[in-house]
């Protein structure tokens, strides 16, 4: 039996618990798995995406150590952060949460997630080097060779991770859609 990437994860989206809100630390965990999916890719170029996903879930993990109790689920800490004037964890999850088509090539999906979020942020330096990486992107079928998805069950694996994946996303989205207020000026 061949092993896959989403063997080897500590902690897989299937694993984070919703019931009560999406568990932030579970979450965080997960999103550490994508992180590391980008070495499959081979390409120094994508170093920079690295640092600035580590970044957001550094932001998201801050927040929860202040006040584990009070930030123990996604919703939660959204809410006791709105009130703030800098929404640090908020703007690292609203990126987090921006790749959100699956049916695009990579490139696609990942340029539009970084122009609609973090491209304001970033100077005239930094912006090259996110192009660059998204041009680094492989095609979809190679890049589910790189994960180790050969087999039909390891697809089906993939597309149980995709779909936990996605319904979080679409919790934090409808979230961010009910309570605008929690984006505004991002």
């Amino acid at each position: 039996m061949t092993l896959t990437y989403f063997d080897a994860l500590p902690r897989s989206y299937v694993d984070v618990d919703t019931s009560k809100g999406v568990d932030t630390q579970q979450f965080l965990e997960a999103t550490e798995g994508v992180v590391k999916l980008f070495d499959l890719l081979g390409s120094t170029a994508f170093a920079a995406v690295q640092k600035d996903m580590n970044g957001n879930i550094k932001k998201i993990r801050d927040r929860l150590l202040a006040n584990p109790a009070a930030n123990a689920n996604l919703q939660d800490l959204l809410a006791n952060e709105s009130s703030e004037k800098k929404r640090v964890a908020t703007e690292g999850l609203l990126w987090l949460t921006s790749l959100n088509n699956t049916s695009e090539e990579l490139n696609v999906s990942f340029t539009k997630a970084y122009e609609e979020t973090l491209k304001k942020h970033h100077n005239m330096f930094v912006r090259p080097v996110f192009a660059l990486a998204m041009k680094a992107c492989p095609y979809r079928q190679a890049f589910y060779e790189k994960l180790g998805v050969v087999t039909e069950a390891a697809r089906e694996q993939m597309e149980t991770w995709l779909k936990a994946l996605e319904s979080i996303i679409t919790i934090i989205q409808k979230v961010f859609e009910e309570n605008p207020a929690y984006i505004k000026g991002m």
